[in-house]
């Protein structure tokens, strides 16, 4: 019971401390998560797994589509938004039709979303160096 208790706190201590980056990312893990498990719930027909994990999953993603500035966003925002309106679909197609394939097409999907996060996440952490001024 205490060892639930770290795990919370440690958790809650990783997301207060996290980049707005870093928090995009904890969401698409915590999406993919989710997708696993009701890809788990739905091969060994535990009907209480697959929905509660994959209702998880499209909450997550309903949550990075409500983040999405599509004003300042441009191009990147409204692709976005047609991949997470797709992931979000073909979840609870998943869910409705008990069928893990649709799981594995948005698997791949945010795994490569979330490469890319990660890419922008580490550019971002690299220092700015000045650039000399020519005499």
């Amino acid at each position: 019971m205490a060892n639930g208790r770290f795990v919370q706190e440690y958790q809650k201590s990783a997301v207060n401390g996290a980049s707005p980056l870093q928090l995009v990312i904890l969401l698409y893990d915590g999406a993919l998560r989710f997708m696993e498990a009701g890809k788990y719930g739905i091969e060994h027909q535990d009907l209480e797994i697959q929905n509660k994990n994959l209702q998880k999953a499209q909450k997550i993603v309903m949550e990075l589509m409500s983040c999405l500035d599509m004003e300042q966003g441009g191009e990147i925002a409204t692709n976005l938004l047609a991949l997470y309106t797709y992931v979000l679909n073909e979840l609870v197609e998943a869910n409705i039709g008990d069928k893990p394939e649709p799981i594995d097409r948005c698997i791949k999907i945010l795994c490569d979303l979330r490469q890319s996060w990660v890419e922008v996440e580490q550019i971002s952490r690299q220092p700015i160096h000045e650039v000399p001024l020519a005499a």
